[in-house]
């Protein structure tokens, strides 16, 4: 073999092997685009503390983001596993006119456009003053009117579905939106079969939302420490159950650990950081994918949360009524909820209030879900690793606004609060944005009622409406006077 082929045979093999090299590095980069590349939000979401709160990311959408057309189509796809008409409204969520997702619902590109949650869609509240009035949206208070539990089913059952195939689903997206032919590729042969998989994956977790001994948690409830137990520590399936209402976290910092002060309901959180981070990773379905870009997020959301004010009652209150109602609120009500005794944990035996939150939940969950964030590198003062013994008592800031009553929401006004636990409604209609202001909570009865909300039986399992008997013995005229002082709260 003469020097000049052997130079020859070497030229095409480095040719060869160049062209390998442009070949693949286009196909990292192409890779890169499609499935990587992280674009930034907005600047009218990430520069205004508000949108921020409401729609900007926090990093759910790398692992439990549903791709955007997918997410877009479901609703067309799958009417009928809808709670109602109206798509993803039918849900209860915040939905602001004019925007293109509800509030706590994010769009972010990472590689394609990807919908994930935020803590927004359980923790902004909205009333309306009259029938005919559009609603107002109150960032960081409690979403009653979110179906929460319904929402989690639609996307499992959507799955189990023999209907979420490519052809389906693709048929119906193409009737929306032009995909380039590589994006519908991508969508038919990867996104689609991946987020069915996915989503299929989380029957497990999900099994309590079908178990045939619960009844729903209804419109406004959730039922947190389960969700952690079946997704951060993974436990299997039990028999509790203790739907509470979605609370709101307006303010804070009012919650100072060195005064005892606990959060959550049932007291199970040492603090306001401890509690931002165990939400938002429940949110993220898995470890953050950057500790240090996680904690600045929740850095951020704690300053928001603390500097947050509950808003005002949106209706005329009468002063020298709400004069002689703090006279009835000291003699009555002081001792626990303007006290060194609020932001504690009172004994259940006192309080008389329902045991199933309490019984979610145990040191030994909370100590292997310390375990489980610790394990991702992340610091923080954790859940409370004791047996939970009651419930703590509440600031009323913003009180006006957080109907229906008691952790587990049971009881719908005010004046129904007051009343001893045998005369309190047995059932009313919850989810209802039409605010009441005589009775102080919202509307619960009536066709309309019926129609936007679930029914609230409190004999059933986590819905007991008894205890916190406290004001019932007050005459007419006091009752009167301390609900008109509680609204300038």
């Amino acid at each position: 073999m003469t020097t000049h082929t052997t130079h020859s045979r070497w030229r095409v093999l480095l040719a060869i092997l160049g062209i390998t090299v442009l070949v693949a590095a286009a196909g990292a980069v192409y890779g890169w685009f499609k499935f990587f590349r992280e674009v930034p939000q907005p600047a009218w979401i990430t520069e205004d503390p508000h949108m921020r709160f409401k729609y900007g990311s926090i990093g759910a959408e790398n692992d439990a983001g549903i791709p955007y057309w997918i997410f877009y189509v479901l609703p067309r796809v799958f009417p009928d596993k809808l709670p109602g008409p109206g798509g993803y409204a039918s849900f209860g969520v915040a939905w602001e006119q004019g925007m293109e997702l509800p509030v706590g619902f994010t769009k972010k590109t990472i590689g394609f456009e990807r919908v994930a949650n935020t803590c927004a869609v359980c923790h902004t509240a909205s009333y309306r003053t009259t029938e005919d009035s559009n609603p107002v949206f109150v960032p960081t208070g409690p979403n009653h009117t979110l179906d929460l539990a319904a929402f989690f089913r639609f996307l499992i059952d959507c799955a189990k579905d023999p209907r979420f195939e490519p052809d389906v689903l693709m048929r119906e997206i193409n009737l929306v939106t032009d995909l380039s032919w590589d994006d519908a590729l991508i969508y038919r042969y990867l996104l689609i079969p991946i987020t069915k998989k996915r989503l299929l994956e989380r029957q497990t977790q999900f099994a309590w939302l079908y178990h045939p001994a619960f009844p729903d948690w209804g419109r406004g409830r959730d039922d947190s420490m389960n969700l952690t137990k079946y997704f951060m520590i993974q436990w299997p399936m039990d028999e509790s159950f203790g739907p509470t209402d979605m609370p709101s976290i307006w303010n804070l910092g009012k919650y100072q650990p060195e005064k005892g002060h606990r959060m959550n309901f049932a007291g199970d959180s040492h603090n306001a950081r401890s509690v931002v981070i165990d939400s938002a990773l429940g949110l993220l379905g898995a470890p953050p994918k950057r500790n240090e870009d996680f904690l600045a997020q929740v850095a951020w959301m704690l300053d928001y949360l603390k500097a947050a004010r509950a808003p005002a009652y949106p209706f005329p209150i009468s002063t020298v009524l709400a004069e002689q109602g703090k006279t009835v609120f000291d003699a009555n009500c002081a001792q626990c909820h303007a006290s060194a005794r609020t932001g504690t944990v009172v004994p259940v035996e006192e309080v008389g209030t329902s045991r199933d939150r309490m019984d979610t939940w145990n040191e030994k969950a909370a100590a292997e879900a310390n375990a489980v964030v610790t394990e991702m590198g992340i610091e923080r003062e954790g859940l409370v690793e004791a047996p939970l013994r009651g419930y703590v008592a509440a600031f009323l800031d913003g009180i006006w606004l957080r109907a229906p009553y008691l952790h587990n929401g049971s009881v719908p006004t005010l004046a129904d609060l007051l009343k001893p636990a045998a005369e309190r409604p047995v059932t009313f209609w919850r989810g209802y944005n039409l605010y009441d202001p005589v009775k102080v909570g919202y509307v619960t009865s009536g066709s309309t009622a019926e129609y936007e909300g679930s029914l609230h039986d409190t004999r059933l399992k986590g819905g007991g409406n008894q205890g916190h008997e406290f004001g019932i013995h007050l005459a007419d005229e006091e009752k009167s006077a301390l609900i008109e002082y509680l609204k300038t709260l």
